[in-house]
């Protein structure tokens, strides 16, 4: 055992209980020393827009919006692109666009809301929607550009950074577009999106633009 006696004086230094906690680094005083560096901002893409759909204005720095005329004229040139030769085709199988209406005489304004497709023109109209929104969803995920688009230098970009539309956005598209102007009711329809195109604020959206996050503006 042995008889070694403390010594008086100061404590060894390594004496846990006889150290001082490690003293916190100065601060300033604010309640934000301590908080994490803040993330970095959203990449504005290409065309130099804010957050994504529904943040900041997604317009900053984008090309102009297109002009309503050249995207019905756009539009039109599409139609006859597709329906001239898909018409051409069907006319040995009694053609694709003949009509009757419920009462079976064709006459009055009115009755433009109440027609009725006949049997094969209703295959007929299936297949050209399926021709349609192939033709949209085609060119809309190649570049933004259907070929009326391309002559108008128009194109469809996403709304929230200017992007090329991908094939899901592309599709939707193509599908609220043709489905109701084919199978439904087209008069209504395209009158409507033309509303659309000079009344929607702030980006001229038509409804295939709403439900796909689309705008189209002009393109070089």
């Amino acid at each position: 055992m042995s008889n070694d006696q403390p010594t008086s004086g100061q404590p060894p230094e390594d004496d846990p209980f006889s150290k001082k906690p490690h003293e916190p680094p100065p601060s300033s005083g604010s309640p934000y020393d301590s908080a994490p560096p803040p993330p970095p901002p959203y990449d504005p893409g290409p065309y130099g827009g804010g957050g994504p759909y529904g943040g900041p204005d997604p317009l900053a720095g984008m090309p102009p919006l297109a002009e309503p005329g050249k995207r019905i004229l756009a539009r039109l040139i599409d139609f006859l692109i597709i329906s001239i030769p898909l018409y051409l085709i069907s006319l040995p199988w009694g053609g694709a666009v003949e009509m009757s209406d419920n009462n079976g005489n064709g006459s009055g304004v009115s009755d433009v809301f109440s027609q009725t497709y006949s049997g094969h023109q209703l295959v007929w109209s299936l297949i050209g929607l399926v021709v349609y929104v192939a033709y949209d969803t085609y060119f809309t995920h190649k570049d933004g550009r259907t070929l009326g688009k391309r002559l108008l230098k128009l194109r469809v970009a996403m709304l929230n950074d200017g992007r090329v539309p991908d094939t899901g956005a592309s599709f939707l598209r193509a599908v609220v577009l043709w489905l109701p102007a084919l199978l439904c009711c087209p008069c209504l329809w395209w009158l409507i999106n033309i509303v659309l195109m000079f009344t929607d604020k702030p980006y001229r959206q038509g409804l295939q633009d709403k439900a796909a996050k689309t705008v189209v503006v002009q393109s070089n």
